[in-house]
């Protein structure tokens, strides 16, 4: 058997490229230095490209090293070539024994030392040359990933002073140049050349030459070809894997070059490209990578963020802001504008978000934490052991217990969940006489939105109901239940359960959970001496909602108004049912649900409105024949109106439907319904002295700013009610010019609360109060 045939055999059986009990086994077996093993190229091949590379530094003072560096004839082959300094290391103490033996006498300024290349002991930037002849690629063994040969590099990163050269001799297998390319991105220039085979131990695989060297700028460069593409003396396979990830590569640094928002690598910043992490930077946004050091058992994707405003004090001098996958998309944390508004919302100085994926579904929240921890310590600004305040945060609903009702997928809405909550007990004194551990709350979620709650419902039991308003002064103990979810408290599940025969209890139509709700019907104030006038006169208000939700807002409009006729159109069949069966929506001869497109229910009712020509002043009081005009396709599963009725006109128009792309940054309403075109039908659709309601769900100022100036344009008049502690902000638009003034609004909302019909008045919303709040836009 050959010398080359008995390597390759041996080699062979190593198995595991990265194991010390392999290589000591092999050159045991092997033999010493008296029998050198070369990787991939031989000297006669290697010398020209190499030391023309060397040769451009002071080889009297040149520091190199080799690590891997095994029984090659390198070291020696340099030596003799006038490069005294150079350092051997391997882990193998065999081999290193073997080679010091052989040298210590002929070459005696080389230097042989036993040690691991992925953890050396050497100072920061303290080599000239880093030379390798295979050990990246020995290092990516497929059962170890990129861990291994990431902690390589890192290394080689490290004891490489500015302006040396990493040198890596290999095959240039797409994992490895990817792995190589990614780590030397920003302040490092690579040529790749290509190493003649002639003489190579391996003939059917090319041998390429990386060289990477260290500068001082953090200017991105483009890798750069010492050859052309046709001279590839190489297998197809290999010379295509080579071009693609170089192509890709090249198309990365490209981007980068053109301010396009990129990931960086912990190293990378490291290395200063956008500044000194340790100072706060007022306005910095980062995207990086986190863990691919190899050190933690997940990487991660975050975006460092330093709050633009630093002149106020923070509860936090750095933050970390867990995403959990299936809220990554939403606006508030795909967007920058949305994550901004986390950063203000978790008074940091410094907020680290962090996006988990698929990789952490089976990890516990205190195995990622433990795991993130020395991660982000290393970002926090100021000194590592400051001792700082470092908390975890992550995105909550406040939820103490709850208990899942229904779940169910709709073709159109996507996965429904229906359930019963009891909230922590934070922001309330707990007075009253019913405690409020034990108020339950129904919800009504989308899984596309889970940060927010499409509809919320206070269930009691069925004779609670009826109780006078004395016996329900509870009611003033409760905090507004217009969830958003994102609050950041912890939730605590050791106290009272949720009861779980529900037989005895039902939703209370008398009271809205939902702040917004309320401030709904307290906007009413607006158009207040109409509603009066309708009702005195014995006509009815009619009333059309766009967006049925639970139907908790229809129903209450039903019992509170019941000189009203509501129509309420829905898209989603499902939800309907869901309301029904749920929530106790029940349709009447006054409280009606069309399944259809609410745009298009408008639009239509507004083209019916122009060709009849139909004003206020001649509209029938018994809403008598307008069946027939009313855009209800037939077979929705509607009821039709009674015969006989004769208006298409709205006197009250609310649209309260979410958006299903969380990430546009608009939640609600769906961002046709803010078309001008659409708008304009909205006006056209409503009686002369009507009143057009929103309810707006938007963390953006830009986006708020345009649905604002668009409802300027079209409506003579536009108010605006900001809900405090809410992320929901109600419009209210007339169609016609009114005079109303602060003490007119006063009035006025001492008029609509005589006038509506509230069950138990503690239950009710305070229209006067809530109706001070309401500001003129227009």
């Amino acid at each position: 058997m050959s010398k080359k045939m008995a390597d390759a055999e041996l080699l062979s059986s190593l198995d595991d490229f990265t194991s010390r009990e392999n290589w000591e086994k092999f050159f045991t077996v092997r033999g010493g230095g008296d029998q050198p093993f070369e990787w991939y190229v031989e000297w006669p091949s290697l010398r020209d490209p190499l030391l023309s590379v060397l040769h451009t530094l002071d080889a009297d003072s040149l520091q190199i090293l080799v690590p891997g560096c095994g029984n090659s004839q390198i070291s020696e082959f340099l030596y003799d070539a006038g490069f005294r300094h150079v350092t051997n290391i391997d882990f193998s103490k065999v081999v290193v024994s073997d080679m010091l033996r052989r040298h210590v006498r002929e070459r005696p300024e080389m230097k042989w030392r036993v040690m691991d290349m992925t953890d050396m002991q050497f100072a920061d930037g303290y080599f000239d040359v880093v030379l390798d002849k295979g050990g990246l690629d020995a290092l990516m063994e497929p059962k170890h990933g990129q861990k291994l040969g990431s902690k390589y590099l890192s290394e080689v990163k490290r004891v490489l002073r500015s302006g040396g050269k990493y040198i890596c001799l290999t095959l240039a297998e797409s994992h490895v140049l990817g792995l190589l390319f990614s780590k030397f991105r920003f302040g490092w220039k690579i040529n790749l050349h290509a190493i003649p085979h002639k003489l190579s131990n391996n003939p059917s695989f090319q041998t390429f030459m990386v060289v990477v060297t260290k500068e001082s700028s953090c200017i991105l460069n483009p890798i750069v070809l010492s050859f052309e593409q046709s001279s590839l003396d190489s297998n197809e396979t290999q010379a295509r894997g080579l071009l693609q990830v170089l192509e890709i590569e090249n198309k990365i640094r490209n981007e980068c070059s053109s301010g396009v928002d990129i990931l960086y690598s912990f190293e990378d910043l490291q290395l200063g490209i956008k500044g000194d992490l340790k100072e706060l930077s007022p306005g910095r946004r980062i995207q990086l990578t986190l863990g691919e050091q190899g050190d933690s058992l997940f990487s991660y994707k975050a975006v460092l963020l330093d709050s633009p405003q630093q002149s106020y004090p923070f509860a936090y001098h750095c933050g970390v802001f867990l995403v959990p996958k299936t809220r990554a998309h939403e606006w508030l944390f795909s967007s920058e504008e949305g994550q901004w508004a986390v950063v203000e919302s978790s008074k940091a100085a410094r907020l680290i978000m962090v996006f988990l994926d698929a990789r952490h579904t089976h990890a516990s929240m205190d195995d990622i934490q433990k795991d993130l921890s020395p991660l982000v310590k290393n970002l926090a600004p100021g000194k590592p052991d400051s001792g700082a305040q470092f908390p975890f945060m992550m995105a909550n609903d406040g939820v103490k217990q709850r208990n899942i009702i229904q779940q169910i997928t709709s073709t159109m809405t996507g996965p429904i969940i229906v359930e019963d909550v009891i909230y922590e007990n934070g922001d309330s004194d707990g007075s009253g006489p019913i405690p409020l551990k034990d108020l339950v709350f129904r919800r009504l979620t989308f899984e596309r939105s889970l940060g927010l709650v499409q509809s919320e419902a206070l269930l009691v039991r069925q004779e609670c109901t009826e109780k006078s308003p004395g016996e329900m002064a509870w009611k003033k103990t409760i905090s507004s239940k217009s969830r958003k979810k994102g609050s950041r408290r912890k939730s605590d599940s050791r106290t009272s359960s949720i009861d779980e025969s529900r037989e005895n209890q039902k939703v209370d139509h008398n009271y809205l959970a939902s702040a917004y709700h309320s401030g709904i019907i307290s906007g009413f104030t607006l158009v207040a001496s109409k509603l009066e006038n309708l009702a005195s006169s014995g006509r009815t208000v009619k009333t059309v909602v766009i967006g049925l939700g639970a139907g908790l807002l229809p129903m209450f409009l039903r019992r509170c108004m019941p000189f009203s006729y509501i129509e309420v159109v829905e898209l989603d069949p499902m939800i309907l049912d869901l309301a029904k069966d749920h929530f106790g929506f029940i349709e009447d001869e006054k409280l009606k649900v069309h399944i259809a497109d609410g745009i298009r229910f408008v639009r239509n009712a507004a083209n019916d409105s122009t060709a009849s020509k139909i004003t206020a002043n001649d509209q029938n009081d018994d809403y008598s024949s307008c069946k027939g005009n009313l855009p209800f396709p037939n077979g929705s599963g509607a009821n039709s109106l009674t015969e006989g009725e004769k208006s298409t006109q709205f006197d009250i128009l609310i649209i309260d439907a979410d958006s299903s792309d969380v990430s546009s940054g608009l939640t609600c309403p769906p961002a046709d319904f803010m078309e001008e075109s659409f708008l304009l039908c909205v006006k056209e659709s409503l009686s002369k002295e009507g009143l057009f309601v929103i309810n707006l769900v938007s963390r953006s100022p830009a986006i708020r700013e345009t649905v604002v100036s668009r409802m300027q344009t079209v409506f003579s008049r536009l108010f605006c009610l900001e809900l405090e502690g809410e992320v929901n902000e109600v419009l209210f638009a007339l169609p016609m010019e009114v005079c109303i003034g602060e003490d007119g609004l006063s009035e006025a909302a001492v008029q609509l609360e005589k006038l509506l019909n509230f069950a138990h008045n503690e239950r009710g919303p305070n229209i006067l109060e809530t109706a001070k709040k309401i500001n003129c836009l227009k």
